[in-house]
């Protein structure tokens, strides 16, 4: 193909990545059953350092030349086989059904499919859910064909020579009015988002002018999505934790309503779940890119920088997740507190009742016998007076019973206290008389034994 004939990515618009496109078709390629569903990217490399936009033919690059074909697949509530057909749909032909299927499954995978390396991480998790990442790709000498799930951040490449964050004098005052003098104004939810990224925006990507640089920066930025997601979570967690110390009752008991922690668990464990299919299959990629011809040995590097990378983000996860477990443990141990106080109030009034309850059921009793029960006896007329008087004393005993380890317990902690200071005052007085009797005998300092 002659890079004359080719529009260049600076001539026209760019499309960004999450516009959706019509994929433009030649030599008699079936029509897409699902126009818009799917979003497509792709470029031409020259091998200097320059790209272009090119269309959606599948074909190989010729000579230094080298091809991208990106695929987003949509995030929603869809079945595996939706995703398959939305594939097939835009891939075949020229790819095979085994080619599709294999970057489209589910689980880690990295091997030769029809003479292809095809590797994916793919995880199983609910595709509307922001901790399900999904990314594959085939990769041969001339060409590259990704799928992901959804917009990846940094995946694509702007015409823009100079970076964005360089042109913005001020922020967004809470009215939204812009100050004088300045040029752009940068929104707060904007300005959030950048502080959770751990990168810079598409603009400072290099050219990838080999299909080793294409396949280390695809890999490179699935690690900083993945580094993202960690680091707001972490600032989620610092959030959280403030909210607890400086809350109270009512915002400990929305968080054990809502599930949140359990929530956060279920995701970290997700995100451990991505990382761990990550170092599964990257160090066999750089296994079998290591054997070939066209992969340099610059980016066999890159790929085990990388791979390290990986495995101290998924530290990082396991803190994350300890921090979590330590904080829901917190607060199911303030909830086993709060209700073993109401039990103990209960049990104080049950307590408190059940004597009284036992003494009016036995003066209840319909037989005879029962003491102060005749009520037509001169002799005996003060009877419900003397049983109030027995009430009255069963309750001040029961409140003796409940009193008395407290007082026991300040007892002894009164005499323990006594004994001390006698203790004290006793080896003050025989320091004291040990001392005048050194001083008196002048032996220079030293007591004879």
């Amino acid at each position: 193909m002659d890079l004359a004939q080719i529009q260049p990515a600076g001539d026209r618009e760019m499309e960004e990545m999450d516009s959706s496109t019509v994929p433009i078709l030649e030599n008699n390629f079936q029509k897409t059953h699902f126009p818009g569903m799917v979003r497509q990217k792709s470029y031409i490399f020259d091998g200097h350092g320059n790209y272009y936009n090119k269309e959606w033919d599948l074909i190989e690059g010729n000579g230094k030349q080298f091809c991208w074909y990106h695929v987003e697949l949509p995030k929603g509530k869809q079945k595996l086989s939706q995703s398959a057909q939305h594939l097939i749909d835009v891939l075949c032909p020229p790819l095979k059904l085994q080619d599709i299927l294999s970057l489209v499954s589910n689980g880690p995978f990295c091997g030769h499919v029809d003479g292809a390396l095809v590797f994916r991480v793919n995880s199983p998790g609910p595709p509307s859910s922001n901790f399900t990442f999904r990314l594959a790709a085939r990769v041969t000498e001339k060409s590259v064909i990704t799928v992901s799930l959804g917009r990846v951040p940094r995946l694509g490449f702007s015409p823009v020579g100079r970076s964005l964050l360089s042109e913005i004098p001020s922020i967004e005052t809470p009215r939204g009015e812009r100050q004088q003098g300045s040029s752009i104004v940068i929104r707060e939810h904007v300005l959030e988002f950048l502080l959770t990224m751990n990168h810079s925006e598409e603009a400072d990507n290099p050219v990838p002018k080999s299909v080793s640089n294409l396949v280390v920066h695809v890999i490179d930025t699935h690690v900083d999505h993945l580094q993202d997601v960690v680091t707001q979570l972490e600032m989620e967690l610092d959030s959280v934790e403030l909210e607890l110390d400086q809350g109270g009752f009512a915002l400990k008991k929305e968080m054990l309503a809502d599930r949140r922690f359990p929530k956060m668990h279920l995701n970290l464990q997700r995100l451990l779940q991505v990382i761990a299919h990550g170092e599964q299959v990257f160090p066999r990629v750089k296994e079998k890119c290591s054997s070939k011809h066209w992969f340099a040995s610059e980016d066999i590097n890159s790929l085990e920088e990388l791979i390290g990378r990986l495995r101290r983000l998924k530290e990082n996860v396991g803190f994350l997740a300890n921090r979590v477990t330590a904080i829901q443990a917190g607060l199911d141990s303030w909830q086993s507190e709060q209700i073993n106080r109401k039990l103990y109030y209960l049990s104080f009034l049950s307590i408190i009742f059940l004597p009284l309850s036992t003494i009016t059921g036995v003066f209840g009793m319909n037989v005879g016998g029962v003491p102060w029960t005749v009520q037509k006896d001169p002799a005996l007329k003060d009877g419900f007076r003397n049983v109030m008087v027995l009430c009255l004393a069963m309750l001040i005993l029961v409140l003796l019973c409940f009193i008395f380890p407290a007082l026991y317990s300040r007892l002894s902690a009164w005499r323990q206290r006594r004994s001390l200071q006698r203790n004290w005052s006793y080896n003050r007085r025989s320091f004291l008389r040990r001392s005048v009797g050194i001083q008196e005998s002048g032996s220079g300092g030293y007591l004879k034994i």
